[in-house]
């Protein structure tokens, strides 16, 4: 059975990583276990550069700290007027990374993250919810629920998975 450290303990990012490895590898066993690990970047990642940061850090500190077959990290940020993840997972000798594709904020939803807050807390405050990040999150509630955040996530997890897929191409 093969180990995948995930380096967040938010369920719908777990769920996310879940869907990808069983997409991608039917026919492999999994056990996967959410870690919290620094990302060494603000708690709102506000450039894609820094978003990317906080990923391959999560995934770095995981690696030191944990023993795994996997270890993913997902790094939500900004880029711009957008919100949008980085992906990058590492097996200890392949890297495979993705970038989720990009959601529009409404002005509000900015001014709020350029204030120092979450976009978490701002959507919860926005649409009258709790804890929104660790269900649908910005995605769900901007989408009306058509996407969640890890369906979106899944995209870009499977995306991520392609060296680990056809590891012959990527040697």
């Amino acid at each position: 059975m093969k180990q995948v450290i995930v380096t967040s303990k938010n369920p719908a990012k777990i769920a996310a990583v879940e869907a990808a490895f069983y997409d991608a590898f039917p026919d492999t066993l999994f056990t996967f276990t959410g870690v919290s690990v620094a990302s060494g970047v603000a708690e709102q990642p506000m450039t894609e550069q820094e978003t990317y940061a906080g990923a391959c850090n999560r995934v770095r500190h995981a690696k030191a700290e944990y023993e795994g077959d996997f270890y993913v990290g997902v790094e939500a940020g900004l880029d711009g007027q957008h919100t949008f993840a980085w992906m990058m997972i590492d097996d200890g000798t392949t890297q495979g990374e993705a970038r989720s594709a990009s959601l529009p904020l409404p002005p509000e939803a900015l001014d709020a993250l350029h204030q120092g807050e979450e976009l978490g807390d701002v959507m919860d405050r926005m649409f009258a919810t709790e804890n929104v990040k660790q269900k649908g999150g910005a995605i769900g509630m901007l989408t009306g629920h058509r996407l969640t955040r890890s369906s979106v996530y899944h995209q870009a997890l499977i995306m991520a998975l392609i060296p680990f897929m056809h590891p012959h191409l990527y040697r």
